[in-house]
């Protein structure tokens, strides 16, 4: 057996499974951290909101914990719900006595539906006696203004505001954005220079255990060794993926997926496989008769697509090879950037259209697929605008986004007739690999 990286989490049991205690294991196992946990209080919720709250009794609370610092100590340590005065100043005590230099204290206030989930004896407490031993604390905007005593009416007022939390004791303060307008910029400050840390606004409306999620992955790479602003960066990171991977469980308020990671991992290794399998497919068909004189790319995106690490195609391309077609090199994520701009402008549009393969274009063709009933839009290189033309790769991403605006939907088919330098060409748009094979193939076939 070997030894392992342990993380510990203290906080509530959120039976919805999208926050709290529940939360935070999943997303301590998403980062190889053995976790470990203490339970504070009991919530009555679901996606629609808190219902009611029990606390356990503090002495239980102490109990636990100690049992777990008498053992061996977890190598960081992170709290969210505390509940009551009783349980923060217990949590401080044994937490000062175990000597935990890496502890992330997520001030778990307010539910968001305005549910109290700390006391305001226990606000505090969590001020004097838990914030001085802490490493840093993560607080959304409403919490920091609560924890500072100050408004924030603008961006700027947050250094003051984290200058006056600094004041507690605490090492750094990361003021959590995902409630500003705009993008959601972090605000970290630890007496020295602020550091600003930006990310994009990410799937659609507000999804529960956002800060549990990202407090925990902060824990889980301080157990890992990391420094706390990589710790921070890396969590960052981890919450985009959890964030497009975001789930609804219920009828209410989606959630987070802390372990959406983990599933990626194997979608990626599955469609490697799948994309593989019909490349053989085409390739046992012999459709030579179809690549273009520039070649073909086949792309798939994985769901969720955003960068051209998220879409498979073959580096080489797809060469004729007298009848039939060859590849140099196996399927890989990023293969074609040029693939890649096409999946993902579809994908904008429609996220279910996430496989694409270029073919020749020739008037027969064309009425090929349309006698199939496939639906065709066009675009014309001629209308291109010259900073298009001059950005490398960017032609494709915008005869694809004009194409489907020109149309109102994403067809199966865009194709061009060509231009200046610019070979003519069809490009088959599908769900996925194999349907994009079956079209493929019923092209080839009334082809031939």
């Amino acid at each position: 057996m070997k030894t392992v990286n342990t993380a510990l989490t203290i906080a509530g049991s959120d039976p919805s499974g999208g926050a709290g205690i529940q939360a935070d294991l999943k997303t301590f196992a998403a980062l190889r951290v053995f976790a470990q946990s203490v339970i504070t209080s009991i919530t009555v919720q679901n996606t629609l909101g808190v219902k009611g709250t029990f606390h356990l009794p503090a002495d239980t609370v102490e109990q636990q914990l100690g049992a777990l610092l008498d053992d061996k100590k977890p190598l960081a340590v992170k709290t969210g719900m505390l509940g009551n005065e009783a349980i923060v100043e217990c949590v401080a005590r044994q937490l000062k006595r175990g000597r935990i230099k890496k502890l992330v204290v997520d001030p778990v206030i307010r539910s968001s539906n305005g549910k109290t989930l700390l006391s305001a004896r226990g606000v505090q407490a969590l001020k004097q006696k838990l914030l001085p031993l802490a490493l840093v604390v993560t607080p959304n905007l409403k919490e920091a203004e609560i924890l500072s005593g100050i408004k924030i009416s603008k961006s700027g007022d947050r250094l003051k505001v984290a200058r006056a939390i600094l004041k507690t004791g605490v090492k750094s303060v990361l003021i959590t954005g995902g409630h500003l307008k705009g993008k959601p910029e972090d605000f970290f400050y630890d007496g020295g220079r602020p550091l600003l840390l930006n990310s994009e606004r990410l799937g659609e409306g507000d999804l529960h255990g956002t800060g549990c999620v990202f407090s925990s992955a902060i824990t889980g790479g301080l157990a890992l060794g990391k420094p706390l602003v990589s710790a921070i960066t890396t969590a960052k990171e981890f919450m985009e993926k959890a964030i497009l991977g975001g789930v609804v469980s219920g009828e209410g308020q989606g959630s987070v997926e802390p372990l959406a990671s983990i599933y990626q991992n194997e979608e990626r290794w599955d469609l490697f496989q799948r994309v593989s399998h019909a490349v053989e497919i085409l390739k046992d068909e012999k459709i030579g008769h179809l690549i273009p004189e520039v070649q073909s790319n086949l792309g798939v995106g994985l769901k969720g697509a955003r960068t051209h690490q998220d879409v498979i195609g073959f580096a080489g391309r797809i060469v004729k090879h007298g009848a039939g077609i060859v590849t140099l090199s196996p399927p890989q994520f990023g293969g074609s950037r040029h693939v890649a701009n096409i999946v993902l402008t579809a994908m904008r549009y429609n996220p279910d259209k996430r496989a694409v393969m270029n073919i020749k274009y020739t008037p027969e063709l064309l009425k090929i697929c349309q006698r199939l009933k496939f639906k065709t839009a066009t675009f014309n290189r001629a209308d291109e605008p010259r900073k298009v033309r001059s950005k490398e790769g960017s032609s494709l991403e915008w005869g694809t986004d004009t194409a489907i605006r020109g149309c109102g939907f994403v067809p199966d088919i865009i194709f061009d007739i060509g231009g200046m330098g610019k070979e003519e060409m069809i490009r088959v748009i599908a769900d996925d690999v194999e349907s994009l094979v079956d079209k493929i193939l019923k092209i080839h076939r009334l082809h031939k």
